[in-house]
């Protein structure tokens, strides 16, 4: 053909010669489109701007406000890392070099080390071969040819054999530069103007602790500086905010040498806040109907078998032991035990739905390079609750798991949040369990479900779990991250594993529905949310010790010692300094620790019975009648007001 039609999304038909190309049609439009535009998607596939059409299609250019536009980006900008790399180091070897959430990394093969001072000289050539305005072409080669092509270069060699068609994409950038890819890219480095790399790490081939371990790099793009500037200014607030400094500095929890990594002790103060979420939490559960259980830590390895996690989860199940009378295993999930529980005696359809919570430890193995801190470890402690509804009660259910989650956000301080609904492919590749029937129930309960909340909901298309569909609430902290938090999930497999059931009116005997449901989703990970969204400064009610009480000298010891007293009496955690030293040193003792309220007190004051009120943000409030103050703060504990 010598022309080809082009069809774009607002149904327009453009006539082009063969060889045209989506940039070409940009260009067409407007200059300024072309100017915005990164890649395009031809009939549903990503495509580099200057890679011709091969017959009639449909075209969708992707601009600056597309987020796969970012992707590409950020994946040139690694190319171009990779470049800079191979210049200063040409005996360097390369390994991948992904898009990533926040930004984008390489894999290199060095012998020698990387060092700070080496990201400056990276990233000052980086900038050089930008300015050349080198292309990114596309190169089509024959698997053969490009195994011998790349012989000396063995991950090159392993990605090849592992992902190669016959015939397979390369990218070159420059002379120099050319790598295994199936991209696509920016035309030219000219489109790239704003990164910076962040850091160097360590690696393992293809994620593997058995191979090789490799040097990564770092960096982020965005399309401007402005956006660049603000995500650098977010990292150095990430990293004030830091949960793990933050908990050592304040003396929260700890993890020791001695006992093992991702296992966390939860010190004095950090057990106080706990206590605080986890009887929060506990309260909610008998006020929403929820009957609290408690479940052993360990079960027979037969139990995990009959549930699928000794099949489908136990890589990241601890190993058996051996004991007496058969092999045990310690709990990953809750669920096979509350599903025992339900089991135990024969249920009506009067019982149901029964709604079993538990705030129970379990624990997974996680390879030593992935634990972080808090929010990634080996041993945690799970909200975790399981309804068993009939159908008809399915929705309803659902409904108030989701308000309970809203509820939990808004309680401890976070107003946004967003909701994902990750649903099946319609049986299409077969391997998701359950009926068409269970799928259609489920995932028409959660979609109505948002409806009645008002929630707006993100579809994410064959994302769901193999045994049922699921909503995830995601708060945005104080920041601006997203934190994977709530989950609503519906499981179909395992009440047939188990041969769950009840009678229903009609005198049969049916299989309940099963709603899994967690809301901090763990304790020890919401902790450390918690710590880094008010970096440490918790609200008065939750702050391990609200009140400081701070005596200028030793003659107002008696008078300090009394206001101790009372307002402990009143339900107030109240710590009192009486270090022989400058009062001045202890307010700024106490700010460092971040106790929200410090009550000075002088001769003045003890004569009175008053205090000097301070607050660790608004500074002097002022002398008041301890009375006063103390009905002041239950106030502000009782009403759990998240906001100084």
């Amino acid at each position: 053909m010598s022309s080809y039609s082009i069809t774009l999304p607002d149904g327009s038909v453009k006539t082009v010669p063969a060889g045209s190309r989506p940039l070409d049609v940009a260009q067409g439009i407007s200059p300024r489109l072309a100017a915005d535009c990164i890649a395009a998607r031809v009939n549903g596939d990503m495509f580099d701007l200057t890679r011709p059409f091969e017959g009639d299609s449909t075209l969708q250019l992707l601009t600056t406000r597309d987020p796969e536009s970012l992707e590409v980006y950020r994946h040139s900008t690694a190319h171009l890392l990779a470049a800079a790399v191979l210049e200063l180091w040409p005996e360097t070897q390369l390994g991948i070099g992904p898009p990533i959430e926040t930004g984008f990394y390489y894999d290199f093969d060095r012998a020698e080390k990387f060092t700070p001072e080496d990201l400056e000289k990276i990233e000052a050539k980086m900038w050089e071969i930008q300015k050349r305005n080198l292309t990114y072409d596309r190169v089509m080669t024959v698997k053969d040819e490009g195994l011998k092509k790349y012989a000396s270069a063995w991950m090159k060699c392993e990605l090849i054999s592992d992902r190669a068609g016959e015939v397979f994409s390369e990218y070159t950038l420059g002379p120099q530069f050319i790598d295994f890819c199936r991209g696509p890219h920016v035309p030219s480095t000219e489109k790239i103007k704003a990164f910076k790399l962040l850091s160097i790490a360590g690696a393992y081939w293809k994620g593997d602790e058995k191979n090789k371990q490799l040097q990564r790099i770092y960096g982020t793009a965005f399309f401007t500086q402005k956006d660049l500037d603000a995500y650098l200014h977010r990292i150095e607030e990430a990293k004030r905010r830091d949960h793990r400094r933050i908990g050592q500095e304040l003396d929260l929890f700890s993890i020791q040498d001695l006992a093992g990594p991702g296992l966390i002790f939860f010190h004095p103060k950090g057990g106080t806040v706990r206590r605080i979420l986890e009887d929060w939490m506990r309260d909610q559960y008998v006020q929403r109907g929820y009957s609290l259980v408690y479940t052993p830590h360990v079960a027979k390895i037969d139990l995990w078998k009959t549930s699928g996690h000794f099949n489908f989860y136990n890589q990241n199940m601890f190993k058996a032991m051996e004991l007496d009378d058969a092999e045990y295993q310690l709990k990953p999930m809750n669920c096979p035990f509350h599903i025992l529980i339900y089991a135990d005696r024969p249920k009506s359809y009067r019982d149901l739905p029964v709604r079993l919570g538990e705030l129970g430890t379990v624990y997974r193995y996680e390879r030593s390079g992935t634990m972080h801190g808090l929010l990634r470890v080996r041993g945690f402690t799970q909200d975790d609750a399981h309804i068993f509804c009939t159908p008809d009660q399915a929705e309803d259910e659902v409904v108030n798991c989701l308000q309970f989650a809203i509820d939990t956000l808004h309680a401890f301080g976070f107003e946004t949040y967003e909701a994902e609904l990750s649903t099946w492919d319609n049986g299409k590749s077969g391997k998701y369990d359950g009926t068409p029937e269970q799928w259609a129930l489920a995932e028409n309960a959660l979609r109505t479900a948002t409806d009645r909340l008002g929630l707006k909901v993100r579809v994410m298309t064959d994302e769901a779990a193999f045994y049922g569909p699921k909503i995830d609430m995601k708060l945005v902290d104080a920041i601006g991250r997203l934190w994977q938090l709530s989950t609503v999930q519906f499981d179909f497999t395992l009440p047939r594993r188990f041969g769950l059931e009840y009678i229903a009116d009609d005198g049969k005997k049916h299989q309940p529905i099963m709603v899994h449901r967690a809301l901090f989703g763990s304790v020890e990970r919401f902790f450390g949310i918690l710590v880094e969204h008010y970096a440490g400064a918790f609200p008065v009610w939750l702050a391990p010790i609200q009140v400081a009480v701070l005596p200028i000298t030793d003659k107002q010891s008696e008078f300090a010692l009394q206001v101790k007293n009372e307002l402990a009496a009143a339900g107030v955690r109240v710590w009192i300094d009486e270090r022989n030293e400058k009062v001045n040193l202890k307010i700024r003792d106490a700010q460092m620790q971040k106790i929200p309220y410090m009550l000075v007190i002088g001769p003045r004051e003890a004569e009175a019975g008053s205090v000097s009120v301070r607050h660790r943000k608004q500074g002097d409030l002022g002398v008041k009648p301890l009375v006063d103050f103390i009905a002041e703060i239950k106030e502000k504990i009782g009403t759990k007001q998240t906001t100084d």
